[in-house]
């Protein structure tokens, strides 16, 4: 598995997770968590090729993390924006938290995984 299929998969899983941390940070949301839980997978999917895609290019543990982070960030905006205009209630920390938070994980996992067949061992 190459690193954008890492980042894609960890991403789509971890997106899931985002979504599901609604319930805690805001409850009253409740009745819509299907919605809130799809679409942070579709955020976490998108979110993972990109750092997944940045991996495989930059070999940069540091890079990773930052790259990760912005674009957890970057992503999870627009959407704590149209919350907080559409319900006029301000959601920024739940939505942008939990996006920033999956972003770095998924910029760390992406630089530290090695794709089957190599090596860290130079013959």
């Amino acid at each position: 598995m190459n690193k954008p299929v890492f980042g894609l998969v960890l991403g789509g899983i971890l997106g899931i997770f985002d979504g599901l941390s609604a319930l805690v940070s805001s409850p009253e949301v409740s009745s819509q968590i299907a919605g809130i839980v799809i679409g942070s997978t579709f955020k976490g999917l998108v979110a993972g090729v990109l750092i997944g895609w940045f991996a495989k290019k930059v070999n940069s543990l540091p890079l990773g993390i930052v790259f990760g982070l912005i674009v957890g960030a970057a992503l999870a905006l627009p959407i704590a924006i149209m919350n907080s205009n559409a319900l006029h209630h301000n959601y920024y920390w739940q939505i942008m938290l939990p996006g920033s938070v999956v972003g770095l994980i998924v910029g760390y996992a992406t630089q530290r995984y090695l794709p089957s067949g190599r090596s860290t061992v130079n013959a």
